[in-house]
């Protein structure tokens, strides 16, 4: 029946007004819910979902691998970074075309302030430091204060974006790992927001929900959605900022302050990241290589000559870039000694390609 038709028969006495009311409005509820039933299900026919095995979230698929991302890696001009950059940088080339791989374009996003010697060796974008004396000494306090700017200066055609560190040199093809909005991350054993909740609460309050949300990670590795990293970026700097000025924070965080700085911003936008294991790989505490996609070089590598670990002592055969803070390594460095892991050989013998590969390696 039409509303007419209803009203009609209301005027004939067949019907109520408050029937009529009643009739309207049950007419209006089962409309809705058809067209909301509809709607659900087509939602679930156009978009493929797969679960996270290690978040258990679902995550949709229509966008990740052959979603192109852009490599940004943050840096300052001092030697022991600029060798570490040129490194990585080779690697990138080797393995961006790659079948596997999802890399696009490439910047180094150089938070010194002035231009230096690798302007012409690689993309280059020049961005301030913090002001004087804010960042305490602690140098990667200025990474989230990069991104800000380079975000808003920039001219970035890719919709993904991978944040990289010097350290960092591609082992694999890497594919684009991110899920729409959903950005990937590796979590870092080190990284316990549940264990430092008091703390933790003093930027993510109760009400914003349960610490967990609170992901275990830093900001690299991390692919990520552009307009998401834009979203997250200004907090993710002051959040960093806050905690470097309170002194039970920065205490208990130390050097690894920033990465919680990321990991609490990420949460207070309410970013949950994909946990992926096989994001990287860090010797000499990870072995093998396999299929995993960037090596971290972060940990020195000492062993003696039986190949046996002496982490804490200086080895008779050692890697530590620790080792090379006034300039970069020697070309064709001394591979390790029989029966240590195969991450450590190809950390050597990757560095050693580099090097060999790179013109004036010694004078940068």
């Amino acid at each position: 029946f039409s509303l007419e038709e209803m009203i009609q028969k209301k005027n004939s006495g067949n019907v109520s007004v408050i029937m009529l009311v009643l009739l309207s409005f049950g007419f209006f509820i089962a409309t809705y819910n058809l067209l909301t039933l509809v709607m659900h299900k087509a939602s679930r026919i156009s978009i493929e979902e797969v679960t996270d095995p290690v978040m258990g979230m679902p995550v949709e698929m229509k966008s990740g691998p052959g979603s192109k991302y852009h490599v940004a890696l943050t840096a300052t001009d001092a030697p022991y970074n600029k060798w570490q950059c040129r490194v990585m940088y080779y690697w990138y080339k080797k393995m961006k075309d790659m079948p596997g791989s999802d890399m696009g374009g490439f910047t180094r996003v150089l938070h010194s302030g002035k231009p230096d010697s690798l302007m012409e060796e690689m993309p280059t974008m020049v961005v301030d430091p913090l002001p004087e004396g804010l960042d305490q000494g602690y140098v990667v306090l200025n990474r989230p204060w990069a991104f800000v700017q380079w975000l808003e200066k920039a001219t970035i055609e890719e919709e993904y974006i991978l944040m990289a560190e010097p350290d960092h040199i591609f082992v694999n093809p890497l594919p684009n790992l991110a899920r729409g909005d959903v950005p990937a991350a590796f979590p870092f054993f080190y990284i316990k927001p549940s264990d430092n909740e008091r703390i933790i609460r003093k930027y993510y309050p109760q009400e914003k929900g349960p610490v967990t949300n609170v992901d275990p990670i830093g900001n690299s590795p991390v692919i990520i959605k552009k307009s998401v990293l834009k979203s997250i970026a200004p907090t993710w700097m002051n959040v960093s900022l806050r905690m470097k000025e309170d002194p039970e924070t920065d205490k208990a965080f130390g050097w690894v302050l920033e990465m919680y700085g990321y990991a609490v911003a990420s949460a207070l936008q309410g970013v949950r990241h994909i946990l992926r294991k096989d994001f990287m790989l860090q010797p000499p505490w990870d072995t093998e290589v396999g299929k995993k996609f960037i090596l971290h070089f972060t940990y020195g590598c000492d062993y003696n000559m039986k190949g046996e670990l002496t982490y804490g002592t200086v080895g008779e055969w050692r890697f530590d870039k620790r080792s090379h803070l006034s300039g970069p390594p020697q070309r064709n460095l001394s591979l390790p000694p029989p029966g240590v892991p195969e991450s450590v050989i190809r950390l050597v013998k990757a560095v050693n390609e580099a090097s060999a590969n790179i013109p004036n390696w010694a004078t940068t």
